[in-house]
């Protein structure tokens, strides 16, 4: 006889943490219906990570990377610097407050491991113009790409992380369609997760 308290089968499909962290700004709503449970991309699942003040959340993401089940996190910001999306390729090291290191001991600057081509491409496909750019933007997004980036493990299978720019301009249909694109393009790359 099956146990009604058993506890239900954990879900397998890696996961993507996707966080607006510009909360006033961002117009990316995880729960679009009434169901009340997050969109997904086929082959993954996502996690929603509120925003919050830049140190905690850059805890809370680095936390959440960490974890065996998650492969992939988009951070999602916009833009006032073009009228494209965009996927920051690198962020440097800088605090928030000024051109003083954000890491004295971390490196330089660290590369975005999302297949920003991929990307880039599906969103263009998708009607949303879209382009790449090395150049960092001083704001939190970029504080946030650096610190998750540069404070991951050594080892062969670094996890996707990257961060979408949005332009000001853009509306909430347009910045919901554009999340999805690129976190569908992300999915494509991830692996299944172990069974044990």
């Amino acid at each position: 006889m099956i146990d009604p308290n058993a506890e239900v089968q954990k879900d397998r499909r890696p996961a993507i943490v996707i966080c607006a962290y510009d909360s006033d700004h961002s117009g990316w709503d995880p729960i679009e219906d009434l169901s009340g449970q997050p969109w997904s991309p086929q082959g993954a699942r996502t996690v929603a990570v509120p925003s919050a003040d830049p140190e905690t959340l850059a805890s809370t993401l680095s936390a959440h990377m960490a974890g065996a089940s998650c492969r992939a996190l988009l951070l999602v910001g916009r833009t006032r610097r073009s009228d494209a999306f965009r996927i920051q390729m690198r962020a440097e090291n800088r605090a928030l407050t000024g051109g003083q290191r954000a890491d004295v001991n971390g490196p330089a600057m660290a590369r975005a491991t999302v297949p920003v081509a991929e990307i880039v491409r599906a969103l263009n496909d998708a009607g949303l113009a879209a382009d790449a750019s090395s150049d960092a933007e001083e704001d939190t997004g970029s504080y946030l790409l650096y610190r998750v980036l540069s404070g991951l493990p050594y080892g062969p299978d670094a996890p996707a992380i990257g961060l979408l720019r949005i332009p000001d301009q853009a509306g909430e249909d347009a910045v919901q369609r554009g999340v999805k694109v690129a976190a569908t393009a992300i999915a494509r790359h991830l692996s299944p997760l172990a069974r044990s």
